[in-house]
């Protein structure tokens, strides 16, 4: 029979290995962004790099961050379900018309990275929901409130990155806008509504930012192989 000792360094185990890889995760995520902001910075005071190969290193970068972010929230849902004891898969089937959809919407280009901006910063809310909620669910050394604090952060970045992404790609067109009524948290909800709510969440986001990641994919391709056929035309 497995002992409350065992149980316990196991948990710690666990837990230390959980930190040590969304450490590195962070780090990574943090570089990326440091080495986006420095590109940004580097052609505005001198115009060092030039507009073609600026903007295809900003979509690198955000593609970057963008799977870094996929990566954990991935991690995020399997942590979520594990810590909601029985009836965890069925909470995330479950769904929510009070939550940003994951699609992204627009025709054209500029459209879409605007829908794209404008999505992510509606997943705020609902992230601080979720997080609020889980602070009464689970004991403050939990391993998800902590992986909720890193996709919180994450979250962010990520919106701040997109939205210079636009700015560099469309410095003409106004920045993204609300398109519409933004989803609000859902009232005062007992247990078993908040961890359904929680997953769907969760759940949406993933899917969103898996959406988000063809989209960058499609636009390095348009951006980059652009400046190369550029390049080319030169010689």
């Amino acid at each position: 029979m497995t002992s409350r000792c065992d149980l316990q360094v196991t948990e710690r185990r666990m837990n230390g290995h959980v930190k040590s890889v969304h450490l590195r995760l962070w780090m990574e995520a943090a570089a990326a962004l440091l080495c986006l902001r420095l590109a940004v910075a580097v052609d505005s005071t001198g115009g060092v790099m030039a507009s073609g190969a600026q903007d295809c290193a900003l979509v690198q970068q955000t593609l970057k961050i963008t799977r870094l972010a996929h990566k954990e929230s991935a991690d995020l849902i399997k942590t979520y379900k594990a810590s909601q004891g029985e009836m965890s898969e069925f909470f995330c089937k479950v769904s929510s018309s009070d939550i940003p959809v994951p699609n992204i919407s627009g025709l054209e280009q500029s459209d879409r990275i605007a829908s794209i901006s404008t999505r992510l910063r509606a997943f705020f809310p609902h992230f601080r929901r979720v997080y609020e909620q889980q602070s009464d669910l689970q004991p403050p050394t939990s391993a998800l409130l902590s992986l909720l604090r890193d996709v919180r952060g994450r979250n962010r970045d990520l919106a701040s990155v997109v939205n210079s992404l636009y700015q560099s790609l469309y410095p003409n067109l106004p920045g993204p806008g609300p398109k519409g009524a933004p989803t609000k948290p859902p009232p005062r909800q007992n247990i078993f509504q908040q961890k359904v709510y929680g997953c769907v969440v969760l759940k949406t986001y993933k899917e969103f930012l898996s959406n988000v990641m063809r989209e960058m994919r499609m636009l390095k391709s348009n951006v980059c192989a652009g400046r190369m056929k550029r390049n080319v035309q030169l010689f």
